[in-house]
């Protein structure tokens, strides 16, 4: 079944997180996901929720995206992303 990553992330160091963005692509790729959004432009509808910076990522399956974020090829960007940002994540399935 389809799943979705979710991340909120605030950006603590722009420049640093250049670099972020320019390794994170191709270890999603790998693992067979995609950007379905990727730091666009969001607006709050409805509550208190106050985003930053929103990624949403589709994968096959939710063991596909948690095989993605645990994986050696994630590994070096994730190591950026957590130096120079400060995220919230989660993995939702799709519908059947």
């Amino acid at each position: 079944m389809t799943a979705y990553i979710i991340v909120d992330i605030e950006v603590t160091d722009p420049a640093g997180y250049a670099d972020y963005k320019e390794l994170a692509p191709a270890a999603v790729s790998l693992y067979g996901g995609k950007y379905i959004a990727r730091g666009g432009k969001n607006e709050t509808l409805e509550g208190e929720w106050h985003t930053n910076r929103l990624v949403i990522l589709e994968f096959p399956s939710s063991e596909q995206a948690k095989a993605w974020l645990n994986s050696p090829e994630y590994a070096p960007a994730r190591a950026l992303r957590h130096k120079y940002a400060k995220s919230k994540m989660i993995v939702v399935e799709g519908t059947a």
